[in-house]
């Protein structure tokens, strides 16, 4: 499985809704001690589940929903952001909650290989 959209089926940076639409996503899972110790420590909730959501967005989101955004932490970000993946239910249930278009996503089984 890819760990993000090609910009030819789908530009996530255009979007941005599935680091914005809750505090309580994305929480760490997986991520080993190594994993969450690479992320800066400003970014990382104070009760240390997930990334800190402020000011209605995941801390590490920069640029505008719905225009141009970009992740601070990219390289290094939590698993779950790896795994959202456009037209999948996170990211539907993202978009819907910011009133985009769920036309032209594409159907999650376009990424597996």
């Amino acid at each position: 499985m890819l760990e993000t959209s090609p910009p030819d089926i789908f530009d996530c940076q255009a979007c941005g809704a599935c680091c914005a639409y809750s505090a309580d996503w994305p929480r760490f899972s997986l991520e080993t001690d190594e994993e969450i110790a690479a992320i800066p420590e400003a970014m990382i909730a104070k009760d240390e589940s997930g990334m800190k959501f402020e000011g209605g967005r995941c801390a590490a989101l920069t640029g505008e929903v719905g225009k141009h955004v970009g992740c601070a932490v990219y390289l290094v970000r939590p698993h779950v952001c790896r795994t959202c993946m456009p037209g999948d239910e996170e990211c539907k249930i993202a978009r819907a909650e910011f009133g985009f278009s769920l036309e032209g996503l594409p159907e999650p089984e376009v990424y597996e290989a």
